[in-house]
């Protein structure tokens, strides 16, 4: 007996009147995000991620977290997209070991890629962790991940602030930090905490950076 199969292959394309948000934070001058549309978009970008860690049957690591990957409807709730680098499991090797480190294929975008993955080429749910962390502090600056006119990564400008956060003065620096495009539209509180959180996403020790589903917790 011969049984034959057919599949209907469906794409399904998502409408985002307002574009993504690399255009809405960075290249529409004219338009300011909110300070409660920012901090809603933090909210539902980690609550996204917390989905594909621990939500999912086959736990997903992204791989590849950042502005232009955020698509905003039209009130400006976030959706994810983009899984051209997504990898299954908790950690995947990109390249096995006994491959030469010049044939590895490394995967992310400039900026948001987790220092550790650049050494070890091992993909896991923390480097999605550190693209969470940089998208938040461009959410409270309003500073791209990369700053031509510095010539300086956005995470190296901001650091020594960050640092200084829990230390006397830190409200004062706390909303220097703060987009001037928001005229002080905003809850110093809530910066802060969205800064401390940025800090412990982009630390250097894996083992230092919270869950997704911590990072929710705090926010």
């Amino acid at each position: 007996m011969i049984i034959s199969l057919s599949f209907l292959v469906t794409a399904m394309i998502l409408y985002a009147p307002n574009g993504n948000l690399q255009e809405k934070l960075h290249e529409r001058e004219k338009e300011v995000l909110s300070w409660k549309t920012r901090t809603s978009i933090a909210f539902q970008l980690a609550q996204a991620i917390e989905y594909l860690h621990e939500k999912c049957t086959l736990h997903i690591v992204h791989g590849d977290i950042k502005p232009s990957n955020v698509l905003l409807d039209q009130y400006f709730n976030c959706k994810l997209c983009d899984f051209g680098s997504a990898k299954m499991g908790f950690s995947s090797t990109v390249v096995p070991p006994s491959c030469s480190r010049t044939k590895q294929v490394m995967v992310g975008s400039p900026g948001y890629t987790d220092p550790h993955y650049w050494r070890t080429g091992l993909a896991s749910k923390k480097n999605d962790v550190y693209g969470l962390g940089v998208i938040i502090l461009e959410l409270v600056t309003g500073m791209k991940a990369f700053c031509p006119e510095k010539g300086q990564l956005l995470t190296s400008i901001v650091a020594p602030n960050l640092r200084d956060l829990s230390e006397h003065g830190a409200e004062e620096k706390g909303a220097q930090l703060v987009d001037p495009r928001l005229a002080g539209e905003f809850d110093l509180e809530e910066a802060r905490c969205l800064l401390s959180i940025a800090a412990l996403c982009l630390h250097q020790s894996l083992t230092v950076r919270p869950s997704v589903s911590q990072i929710i917790e705090m926010i």
